[in-house]
């Protein structure tokens, strides 16, 4: 029996999950999360074989908690679940030691299958999405880099970008200035959108860009 943990914030997408998989004779939903930072807590009260997450959990997101939960409970192998099929997903979650990536769109059969190979110890990633995230272009911009620029991304004037980094306003536009000249923008507008077509914000920033256009000017 393959004991699994499941986290989905979206109450009716996780009991249609824990239903799906519990009508397997060798699974077994010994733990739910709704939230993510009750994910690494669950998990090591439940301890499960298979811990299948959902990315974009409230709080902590499915990712910071895989690699937390690796850390403190390394039997336990991480399953995520993504609407974001992009390299930049995928490379994130094998830095938190995912085995197992899948997208939501993908059958039933698939996911149940995806868990039972990971249980088994092997590391399931859709073949057309490993290609992609080896072809994809190098990302120019460092950690903290792509830290200013996300939370740019969601429309954060300077001043709000620093309060939320804990940098100083100065430090905040030396790496603005650095971003623009890396990815060869003219603006921050245009930075973002360059990054995001190249798959290197996470999440996929550009939705806010109206917001964006309008703050960047003050």
């Amino acid at each position: 029996m393959i004991r699994l943990m499941l986290a989905e914030d979206m109450h009716l997408i996780r009991k249609a999950l824990v239903a799906l998989l519990s009508s397997e004779d060798d699974l077994e939903v010994v733990a739910e999360a709704d939230k993510g930072e009750d994910i690494v807590r669950l998990g090591c009260l439940r301890r499960p074989d298979v811990a299948v997450l959902d990315i974009g959990m409230p709080g902590v997101d499915g990712l910071t908690a895989a690699a937390e939960l690796h850390r403190r409970l390394p039997s336990c192998k991480t399953v995520v679940l993504t609407g974001l099929g992009t390299p930049t997903a995928l490379r994130k979650a094998l830095d938190a030691n995912v085995r197992g990536f899948v997208v939501k769109d993908a059958s039933p059969g698939h996911l149940v299958d995806c868990i039972r190979r990971v249980a088994k110890g092997e590391r399931v990633i859709d073949p057309e999405l490993a290609v992609a995230a080896l072809d994809a272009d190098a990302n120019p911009l460092t950690a903290r880099e792509l830290d200013v620029l996300e939370t740019a991304a969601g429309g954060a004037t300077v001043g709000e970008i620093a309060d939320r980094l804990s940098l100083s306003r100065g430090t905040v536009r030396n790496y603005l200035s650095r971003i623009l000249t890396k990815v060869g923008a003219r603006s921050r507008v245009e930075a973002i959108q360059i990054a995001s077509e190249c798959g290197w914000l996470w999440p996929a920033a550009g939705r806010d860009i109206g917001i964006l256009r309008y703050r960047s000017r003050r």
